[in-house]
């Protein structure tokens, strides 16, 4: 394909994505406007659903035997790309993520590539992935068929500044709980079983270990459940444990070292201990280096600014079940930046951040990028 035929898809498809800007705006406010759990998201993979169909996608709600996967389908091509679609929430933060715009993204690109695929020989496809925030929506996909095939599969990420390539940590999430016998705290003492003990030397455990993990480690989590009053022993305490590595090799050591510090709260307290992984682990990522360098290009043309290799952007790090649709096809992950803002994912202040021109801004340029980045890539085979 010449230079000039390339240039002329991608005015075709940045053309698509202004003319489209007015309903993606309004489809992802209107997620960030009903935030909805992992697994839960009925309302969003109803709205992303609606879009696609409208645009002559053939759309499957409850794909895969998930009733809040999405799977839509345009063109007759030999060539197959995929766009991703998030739209969980986070508990009590709502949209802190961006995953509202995640979702208009990948409909918005998907929209655009497929006034050409034609040109392209390509069939677009946009998959609609339930409870990536710790419930590995993506894995279950995968295990049922999900991605298999595809040529390219890409998304783009609300972060506080632009970042090119995804480093994400693997990661595990369990859910633990420790079980004992209730008793009144003041006058028979001695008949109770503290589950609330367990979790406390469990906790001491792990704080005593961070001083031995190598680098590019992390372990935290959160005590759900601690009692229901303070005259009366615990007879049960629950949590949500996440332990993250830089690869999948490494998170299987480092889970055991972990649990071995929460069976120590329960051989000291005499407590019963269950852990109960709530999803596969999610893998590291693997980049596709010819299609992250025609997105940075692409991006870069449209006015947005990387942050560079000795900048501290955290975010990049960030686990994300997406690295196990890496694993399996080629794929790309870049942030986009919806600052300026001195607000971090997973703060209600960037919550804030995923709605308004700026995130509008960010919407439009991140699916004409992904466009553009596409259009590369295949004009080239």
């Amino acid at each position: 394909m010449t230079t000039a035929e390339v240039a002329a898809l991608k005015a075709a498809v940045q053309d698509a994505v202004a003319r489209d800007r007015d309903r993606l705006v309004a489809l992802a406010d209107r997620i960030h406007a009903n935030p909805e759990l992992g697994w839960n998201e009925h309302s969003a993979a109803g709205w992303v659903a609606e879009e696609l169909t409208a645009a002559g996608f053939d759309v499957e709600t409850g794909a895969y035997g998930l009733p809040t996967a999405v799977h839509a389908v345009r063109g007759m091509g030999s060539r197959r790309v995929g766009l991703v679609a998030e739209y969980d929430a986070l508990p009590g933060l709502g949209h802190a993520c961006g995953h509202n715009l995640i979702a208009a993204i990948g409909v918005g690109a998907a929209l655009a590539l497929a006034e050409v695929a034609d040109e392209l020989d390509l069939t677009v496809e946009v998959y609609g992935t339930p409870a990536e925030e710790g419930g590995g929506g993506k894995i279950e996909m995968l295990e049922r068929g999900a991605f298999a095939g595809l040529d390219l599969a890409m998304m783009a990420h609300p972060a506080p500044r632009d970042v090119a390539e995804a480093e994400p940590f693997a990661v595990s999430h369990s859910h633990i709980a420790y079980d004992g016998v209730a008793a009144h705290a003041g006058a028979y003492p001695d008949r109770g079983v503290n589950a609330n003990d367990a979790f406390v030397i469990a906790q001491v455990a792990i704080g005593l270990l961070r001083q031995q993990l190598p680098s590019g480690t992390r372990v935290h989590g959160i005590q759900t459940v601690g009692g229901q009053a303070p005259n009366a022993i615990p007879d049960r305490t629950e949590g949500r444990w996440y332990v993250r590595a830089t690869t999948l090799a490494e998170l299987e050591v480092l889970d055991e070292r972990v649990r071995r510090c929460f069976e120590a709260g329960a051989l000291a307290t005499g407590t019963t201990l269950s852990i109960t992984p709530e999803s596969r682990p999610y893998s590291e990522f693997r980049t596709d280096a010819a299609a992250l360098a025609a997105y940075v290009a692409n991006a870069t043309a449209l006015g947005r600014e990387f942050a560079g290799p000795d900048d501290d952007v955290p975010m990049r790090r960030a686990s994300t079940d997406m690295g196990n649709v890496s694993q399996l096809v080629p794929a790309i992950h870049p942030y986009v930046g919806v600052g300026p803002t001195t607000a971090s994912n997973h703060q209600p202040e960037f919550a804030a951040a995923c709605v308004g021109p700026v995130a509008e801004q960010a919407l439009t340029d991140a699916a004409t990028a992904l466009t553009w980045t596409a259009i590369d890539v295949f004009a080239a085979r």
